[in-house]
């Protein structure tokens, strides 16, 4: 059945959990993040591939001592502040960080869905991210003598998605843009994905990702769940959420307000109300997750 995502958060997500919660600038699974804020969890290594202010929120509201990640920032906009303060100023808590490229983040996932113990990839050629991390390796392949780019296998705790569909029996459908979400969620040990609606049968949609019910271990219909990232066809990005979001994550004060009124429950500045999708016309059913 459907869990209740505070519920699918407490039962998946625990104090020192390596957790990634994925989207490429769409279908971010902002809603968890603030679950697990609300929760107080704390000792988290966070994982993404282009972390922005929902990480930031986690980062402030100190649930993380580590970010693991290619470029983070407020995308259109400029910097994370409050992911800057706990790195300069260990603000709330000092926040260690690995910083890896797009691809090397990619090819990470990819191993650890695939069962690899690395993965191997052109890149890192000509940049200082060898000098500062230590998990990237420098191999000479076997069969061509030729110098690569080796990075270890990611395996997540936890895996958290957003996307616009769930069946009956757990299966999930996302499409657009859909960045490294299914790698990242075969690379897990769990899976909680959100989804704007639950449906009997998933029409096929061009460029569609599925995954099947038996990897997700629980599915919660939070619509409006990605805002103020946007879900393609359901809602737009709110280009005016992501601006507001400077000026509170840039003073303490006014991040610790924000924080305030999202521990009390209240509706977030960056969290818009959801608009439905007129191809997708609402359920009463509910999904299943993995196991069941």
């Amino acid at each position: 059945m459907a869990v209740p995502l505070d519920e699918a958060v407490r039962q998946l997500i625990h104090d020192g959990d390596t957790v990634a919660l994925e989207g490429f600038t769409h279908l971010i699974p902002v809603a968890a993040g603030h679950e697990i804020i609300r929760q107080g969890l704390r000792d988290l290594t966070l994982v993404r591939m282009t972390p922005d202010i929902v990480y930031d929120q986690l980062i402030g509201a100190g649930c993380a001592r580590r970010l693991v990640f290619s470029w983070g920032g407020n995308p259109g906009v400029g910097s994370l502040h409050r992911f800057r303060d706990a790195v300069t100023r260990s603000w709330p808590v000092p926040l260690e960080i690995e910083e890896h490229s797009h691809a090397g983040m990619a090819n990470r996932y990819v191993a650890g869905a695939s069962g690899l113990p690395f993965a191997v990839m052109r890149g890192y050629a000509g940049t200082d991210l060898v000098e500062h991390n230590p998990h990237i390796k420098t191999i000479t392949c076997p069969f061509t003598g030729q110098e690569l780019a080796a990075v270890p296998a990611l395996n997540p705790d936890v895996a958290v998605i957003h996307a616009q569909r769930a069946d009956t029996r757990g299966n999930v459908q996302l499409w657009g843009i859909t960045g490294i979400q299914k790698e990242a969620a075969l690379a897990s040990d769990r899976v909680l994905a959100t989804v704007e609606e639950v449906v009997e049968t998933l029409d096929p949609v061009p460029g569609q990702v599925i995954l099947p019910g038996r990897v997700v271990d629980a599915v919660s219909v939070v619509p409006g769940g990605a805002a103020p990232s946007y879900a393609h066809g359901y809602y737009e990005r709110d280009n005016a959420a992501y601006r507001a979001w400077d000026a509170v994550g840039r003073d303490r004060e006014a991040f610790t307000a924000w924080l305030a009124d999202l521990t009390a429950g209240s509706q977030p500045p960056s969290a818009p109300p959801a608009t439905s999708s007129p191809e997708s016309p609402d359920s009463d059913t509910e999904p299943v997750g993995r196991g069941a």
